[in-house]
C-alpha cells in the first residue's frame, strides 16, 4: 500500500518537473489539476490567475463544473461576507481553508456553502491561495461530493505542502510572460466595453469584441466576458467607484483594465482595457523576480532615484546593509548596476534575459 507521505513526494516532485518545463498559466493550471485530482480527492474545481498586487481573480480553468453558476460564485467571491472567500482566508492568516474547518463542522453557517455548494451536491470545498513573496499569484477552489464526505487533516496538509511550490511556478510563469512574450495581436489603444453590474456585455468597440474573444474561457460564456472583466465591473459596481486590476492575455501582453460605474439608466460600468503602462508593471516586475520585502523596498527607492545614502537614511538601515541588499537585487534580476535595474523594470517589456531558477 502506497504510503501517505510517498505521495505527497511523488506529488512535489511533479509540481516541481512543472515549474520547470515553464509552461503558460493556463496548461500549467490544467496540468495541476490532472496531478492532484486524486491526492486530494475533489469532483470539481477551478483555478485563478490573478493580479499580483491586488488578488482579484484575472482568468479562470475550470473542469468538472457548471458554468451556469459562475456569475453566482463571482457575486459571492467578491460581496466579502463569507469565511471563505480567498481575501478571507488571506486575512485569517492561512493559506489552505476548507468550508467544514471554516465553520467548525457547521457548513450551513457559509452563504456559499448554503447558496452554491449544498444545492449543486458538494458536501466540502478546499481552497488555497497562492501567495508567495508578497505576490498573489493564484488561487484554486476543489469541490468534494456530498457522498464523499469532508477533507480530512492528510488532505490539508498536502495542499498546504503544495500552496508554496505552486506559487513558485506561476510567480516563473508571470515572469516568463514579462521577457519572452511577443504578442502576436497586442493591444495598441484603449478597448472599451460596456457591462452591466452583473457582469454580462451590453456593448463594445470593435478592439474590445477581439480582446473579449482572445480571451475567452468556457466557464463564462454565460456572461459573455471573461474573469478578469467580470471581476472588476463587480468589484466597481458593489464599490460606487473606478476599480482597477491588471490583466494578462494568453499571448502574454500584460493590460490594465479600469472599470467605472456610469451615471444614468441601466446601471452600467464602462470597462477600457489599455496597454499597463512602465509604473502600473513595476511592483508586477519586482515582486516576479522573488525579491524579499526589504529587497522590495530598496529596489523601489532605487527606481525612484534615490542614493545609497538617501535609501539607507528613509528604511533606517545602515549604508553597507543597503548595499548588500542591492547586490543582492542584481544577482536576483541578472543585471550588473542600479542604471541597468532600473532600466530593465521601468522598460516597455523587460528584455530577455537567463531566467532565474524557479
Amino acid at each position: 500500500m502506497v504510503k501517505r507521505r510517498d505521495i505527497e513526494r511523488e506529488v512535489l516532485g511533479s509540481i516541481g518537473e512543472l515549474t520547470a518545463s515553464r509552461l503558460p498559466t493556463a496548461e500549467l493550471f490544467r496540468e495541476l489539476h490532472t496531478l492532484l485530482a486524486g491526492p486530494l480527492g475533489f469532483d470539481g474545481g477551478c483555478w485563478h490567475g490573478t493580479d499580483p498586487v491586488t488578488g482579484f481573480p484575472t482568468s479562470t480553468v475550470a473542469d468538472g463544473l457548471d458554468p451556469a453558476h459562475f456569475e453566482l460564485a463571482v457575486r459571492l467571491e467578491l460581496q466579502g461576507e463569507d469565511a471563505t472567500t480567498f481575501d478571507a482566508i488571506r486575512t485569517s492568516g492561512h493559506r489552505v481553508q476548507t468550508v467544514d474547518r471554516a465553520t467548525d463542522g457547521h457548513p450551513e453557517r457559509s452563504i456559499r456553502f448554503r447558496e452554491l455548494l449544498h444545492p449543486c451536491g458538494y458536501g466540502d470545498e478546499l481552497r488555497i491561495n497562492f501567495d508567495l513573496g508578497g505576490g498573489r499569484w493564484g488561487s484554486a477552489a476543489f469541490m468534494r461530493e456530498d457522498a464523499r464526505g469532508r477533507y480530512d487533516p492528510s488532505a490539508l496538509r498536502l495542499a498546504e505542502r503544495v500552496a508554496s511550490p505552486i506559487g513558485a511556478a506561476l510567480r516563473a510563469a508571470r515572469l516568463a510572460s514579462l521577457r519572452t512574450a511577443r504578442p502576436a495581436r497586442p493591444v495598441h489603444a484603449p478597448a472599451v466595453a460596456i457591462l452591466d453590474t452583473r457582469g454580462r456585455l451590453r456593448s463594445a468597440d470593435a478592439a474590445a469584441h477581439d480582446l473579449i474573444a482572445r480571451m475567452a474561457e468556457p466557464i463564462t460564456r454565460t456572461g459573455g466576458v471573461p474573469s478578469g472583466f467580470l471581476t472588476v465591473t463587480r468589484q466597481a459596481a458593489r464599490a460606487g467607484a473606478p476599480a482597477e486590476v491588471r490583466i494578462c492575455t494568453p499571448d502574454g501582453q500584460w493590460l490594465t483594465l479600469h472599470a467605472t460605474p456610469l451615471d444614468g439608466p441601466g446601471d452600467t460600468v464602462a470597462v477600457v482595457a489599455s496597454p499597463a503602462s512602465p509604473v502600473q508593471r513595476l511592483p508586477l516586475a519586482i515582486l516576479a523576480h522573488g525579491l524579499s520585502p526589504r529587497e522590495q523596498q530598496v529596489a523601489l527607492h532605487a527606481v525612484r532615484g534615490a542614493s545609497t545614502k538617501d535609501i539607507a537614511a528613509r528604511l533606517h538601515l545602515t549604508v553597507p546593509t543597503v548595499q548588500q541588499h542591492v547586490t543582492a537585487i542584481l544577482g536576483k534580476t541578472g543585471v550588473g548596476t542600479r542604471r541597468e535595474l532600473v532600466a530593465l523594470l521601468m522598460s516597455d517589456h523587460l528584455p530577455t534575459l537567463a531566467l532565474p531558477p524557479a
